[in-house]
């Protein structure tokens, strides 16, 4: 969102607490005191580790079409991977110098920790059975040091770590996934989580589970600073630009991961269908990371994206890729990738409405604004099919079109709605913005948002290459998976079984479809705009 657009004060203060409610961690009954309905270093290298894997059985060896889901998930996991003693807020914490390696290459960890030592477990994220990770070798202890304070840049506000490097580990032997790395410091002091991603060379023939990296550390305040607002609370005091050298605040060190990734990656690994995995910053980099990808999936919330990631998704669904868009806000703002002091691509500029101040846009480069602002105006709408409403909102998910085959096995029927699916941001098709025709919405439901009626739709269109292109047009979408219950407790926003229900299967119908090939040839959209809202 753009700060000038928000009616009930700074971009900080509503963002700050938009993600309190968006993880979770403030209940549904909050959301009408929430302001902001938006419109439209170096240092000496550690010991190399090299561990023992923990499973007596080999890895599973790629296929003929890439890494084996299925047998990689036969294997049994481990359930206790949670954290469950947090400690202080200093007890220990750390980062990873690579947020994605090839199988078999090494990162370096940084970890400060007030332990006199400390172990690192690292925990593929998968089903396995419904406990969700395996422990795919942990480290014997290690000496602790408590890393130097953190400073802040004067210019840009970025913070920076400049730790020295605790130790490399090798990740030989360690398959492609998603991995949290669980720092345990001696004596039960304190646990954090470390991620990263063991990516995928290629991905021609499999569906791409994409981390929204970039996002998470835009929402990342370690030391003070995100870039929505600084220790005053108020937007003006916000980073300019953030690095992913130093740790996550959200979620015991995890950032955004738990929410709004997990649970898809669990039922993506449950069906078995042929996964690839990278991150945001791997799809910039790589022009040709997607080619052949049979879908490209992008999770709960993906709200930061550089020109490089959306042109290569772009041409990924014109050469016949299947796009998934599992959240709402996806590619909202125009980001920048540098490198920092530990790597390339390693610090995300987004100077948002300060764009003239950037030194980067006087050297020429796209103005780090949304990508509907000026200047270089290019709305969202053109690759999702919907586009960015507002927030917050808390409303019922109403079905509109149930005779959809993305609804096949869910018994819905039209006009029937699931409480508190939609929010707390929210898509809707506007063709107002570009957007590509035929696109068919197959729900269309009512909000309201801070008194300006509105509606949120969930899309899908198809192209010439024959891609089809879905969107949830909800943040709470992969969030609604875990769902279960009569919602009464108030857990994941008062979601319950029956959200959770459809949700999971809607996700299994498109997921088996889109990993099939163009979703648009054997699935082709029947255009019904003028239906649902009149007029074109």
């Amino acid at each position: 969102m753009d700060q000038e657009q928000i009616p009930g004060g700074p971009e900080g203060t509503g963002r700050r607490r938009f993600l309190a409610i968006a993880t979770g961690t403030a209940t549904a009954a909050g959301l009408g005191s929430v302001a902001g309905c938006a419109s439209g270093g170096g240092g000496a290298s550690g010991a190399t580790l090299r561990g023992k894997g923990t499973g007596k059985e080999p890895t599973p060896q790629p296929g003929p079409g890439g890494f084996d889901v299925k047998a990689e998930n036969a294997r049994p996991g481990n359930a206790d991977w949670r954290i469950t003693k947090a400690g202080p807020a200093r007890a220990i914490e750390g980062f990873a110098d690579r947020v994605s390696v090839l199988p078999g290459e090494s990162f370096g960890l940084h970890v400060s920790t007030t332990a006199p030592r400390f172990t690192v477990s690292a925990y593929r994220m998968g089903w396995y059975g419904g406990a969700r990770a395996r422990l795919v070798w942990r480290s014997e202890a290690l000496p602790g040091v408590r890393q130097p304070e953190h400073t802040v840049e004067s210019g840009t506000r970025m913070v920076r770590t400049r730790w020295p490097r605790t130790a490399a580990v090798d990740t030989k032997g360690w398959p492609e996934g998603c991995y949290l790395l669980r720092l345990d410091a001696q004596g039960g002091e304190g646990q954090r989580f470390v991620p990263v991603t063991v990516r995928s060379a290629a991905s021609a023939g499999r569906t791409v589970i994409v981390n929204a990296v970039a996002t998470w550390q835009a929402y990342n305040r370690w030391g003070g600073y995100g870039s929505y607002d600084g220790p005053s609370g108020g937007y003006a005091s916000r980073s300019l630009s953030v690095t992913f050298d130093r740790p996550y605040d959200y979620d015991d060190g995890a950032g955004l991961f738990l929410v709004y990734e997990a649970p898809l990656i669990a039922l993506a690994e449950r069906l078995g269908i042929p996964l690839a995995y990278a991150t945001t910053t791997d799809v910039a980099r790589e022009r040709r990371l997607l080619e052949g990808a049979a879908a490209v999936l992008s999770l709960g919330h993906d709200e930061y994206w550089s020109p490089e990631q959306r042109a290569h998704v772009t041409a990924a669904r014109d050469t016949g890729s299947n796009i998934a868009i599992l959240g709402a806000n996806c590619c909202f703002r125009r980001i920048r990738l540098e490198p920092s002091e530990l790597g390339p691509d390693r610090t995300v500029v987004c100077y948002k409405s300060s764009y003239e101040q950037d030194p980067g846009f006087k050297r020429g480069h796209p103005a780090t604004v949304d990508f509907r602002s000026a200047p270089g105006a290019d709305p969202e709408s053109s690759l999702l099919g919907v586009i960015y409403d507002g927030y917050p909102v808390d409303a019922p998910y109403v079905v509109t079109n149930p005779d959809h085959w993305l609804f096949e096995g869910t018994g819905v029927k039209a006009g029937e709605g699931f409480a508190h699916l939609v929010g707390v941001e929210y898509d809707k098709v506007d063709t107002g913005f570009p957007t590509p025709r035929p696109i068919e919405i197959l729900a269309h439901s009512p909000v309201v948002c801070e008194g300006r009626p509105s509606h949120q739709d969930t899309a899908y269109y198809t192209v010439p290459s024959g891609a089809g292109v879905f969107a949830t047009g909800t943040m709470r979408w992969v969030e609604a998976l875990d769902a279960g219950g009569d919602g009464r407790s108030g857990a994941n926003h008062g979601l319950d079984a029956r959200a959770g229900a459809l949700t999971t299967r809607v996700t299994e119908n498109l997921l088996r479809a889109f990993a099939a090939g163009p979703a648009g040839r054997t699935h082709p959209a029947r255009d019904n705009v003028k239906a649902v809202y009149g007029g074109s």
